[in-house]
């Protein structure tokens, strides 16, 4: 038997973006838990044109919200040849009503405890319509199949999952809604494994918060000491308080966080589900703290609810200066389907179902904010985000960060080459078409 993965772009674009393009680690775990003897073949639709008249006798395509209209066009392409296709990953889970329209299989939730049946029925032909995985998964003994991504053109980056999912419940994060607010870990010693084994020094860890156990974020960080790496990841403010979880970062080798921030408007943050983000003093206190310590932060912030107005971003890209902040990202708010925010903004959304709506692009605001108009808020997100990425901001925030710069000599160019790489995404991402490019 042959089974082809796809990796669903956002739409056909022959030149995607190129900060997107990072090994698509869900793939290569699906295609560790395949047996031997079901040969893999696997396209990425944002690197390489898909065959689709490769032999083979199942496809299974990796789905997101924004790949949605995309993934279903693969599907039919493939389904005119004859082929079944099955469709999993985020969208599929959270819009399993709409995706089992276009496939003739989809997989619910995560697919550990369910793949060998999986791959049982389509040995015998007998591919159920659906197929649920859940939350209590042992990620044990899996190691992603990496060789499937020769060839392809990826950020020289190693991907390594420690944990999957998150057990915070914002209200508008896909990820809370995907995984029930639950986290899974993996043993320490198969992280280091992959550690040890990485072809680029340079790690970035996938947990959308590596400090959410505390305790065990700080025993792999211990681990990792001996190993002299660089590595990145995301992390919440509230884990960011222990003195001895910060140091630990700094002696195990982190580059630098992403942080999400998100809003300095405590009703804004409860409207989130996020009271554990307190507002500016704490951020500036944390911000301190990691600056000391020559660990870099990606700020992330969202635009869109409703004790936001102009005069907001003015205040934000304040901090992001004044803080020295080595990227931000100045997004408006997007509600996913299947979060809380979707439901709570129904009645104002501009599209029914924005993913498949054609005319929609990545910076289109979808729904109509209380304060700013929806034209108004997606403008703005761009202006500050181009003001940020100014040369003089460059430089004004490299001389702030010239002790961590020097502490890591390799970023000296680094700062600038990212910095420059996020200017030119932040005008491409403008008007970057879903499903079809215009």
């Amino acid at each position: 038997m042959i089974l082809t993965f796809i990796m669903a772009a956002m739409n056909n674009c022959k030149k995607y973006i190129k900060t997107w393009q990072m090994e698509p680690i869900g793939i290569a775990q699906a295609a560790a838990l395949t047996p031997d003897d079901v040969e893999i073949k696997f396209f990425d639709d944002r690197v390489e044109e898909i065959d689709y008249d490769v032999e083979t006798d199942y496809v299974a395509i990796s789905v997101e919200t924004y790949s949605a209209q995309r993934a279903y066009d693969i599907t039919r392409e493939f389904q005119k040849r004859g082929k079944k296709v099955l469709l999993a990953g985020f969208h599929p889970t959270l819009v399993s009503d709409e995706a089992i329209n276009y496939a003739d299989s989809i997989l619910i939730g995560q697919a550990e405890n369910v793949w060998a049946e999986i791959i049982a029925d389509m040995k015998k032909g007998e591919l159920k319509k659906v197929y649920r995985g859940n939350n209590e998964v042992n990620l044990k003994g899996i190691f992603p199949r990496r060789d499937i991504f020769k060839g392809k053109n990826y950020m020289p980056v190693t991907l390594i999952e420690n944990a999957r999912g998150c057990k915070f419940n914002c209200q508008f994060c896909s990820i809370a809604a995907f995984h029930k607010s639950h986290c899974n870990y993996r043993p320490i010693e198969d992280v280091i494994y992959e550690v040890k084994n990485a072809k680029y020094k340079t790690i970035f860890f996938i947990d959308d918060n590596i400090g959410s156990d505390i305790e065990r974020a700080k025993e792999l960080f211990k681990a990792l000491i001996p190993y002299k790496i660089k590595w990145i990841s995301q992390i919440a403010t509230a884990c960011l308080e222990d003195d001895e979880l910060v140091e630990l970062m700094e002696k195990s080798g982190c580059l630098g966080v992403l942080i999400g921030f998100e809003s300095f408007n405590p009703a804004n943050l409860k409207q989130m589900n996020k009271t554990w983000n307190t507002g500016i003093e704490k951020y500036e206190r944390i911000l301190k703290k990691l600056t000391k310590h020559n660990i870099f932060v990606y700020g992330t912030f969202i635009f869109g609810y409703d004790e936001d107005n102009e005069e907001t971003f003015k205040i934000t890209l304040d901090f992001a200066m004044r803080n020295n902040l080595i990227l931000a990202a100045f997004n408006h708010l997007m509600p996913f389907p299947g979060t809380p925010l979707y439901e709570t903004l129904k009645d104002r959304m501009l599209y029914d179902k924005w993913w498949l709506n054609e005319n929609c692009s990545f910076a289109d605001v979808v729904f109509r904010p209380k304060n700013l108009p929806p034209e108004k808020l997606s403008e703005l997100c761009y202006i500050y985000k181009k003001k940020f990425y100014s040369f003089p901001s460059m430089l004004k925030r490299a001389w702030g960060l010239r002790k961590c710069l020097l502490s890591h000599w390799t970023m000296m160019f680094d700062f600038f080459k990212y910095n420059v790489m996020s200017d030119i995404d932040t005008t491409k991402r403008r008007g970057f078409a879903i499903g079809k490019e215009k």
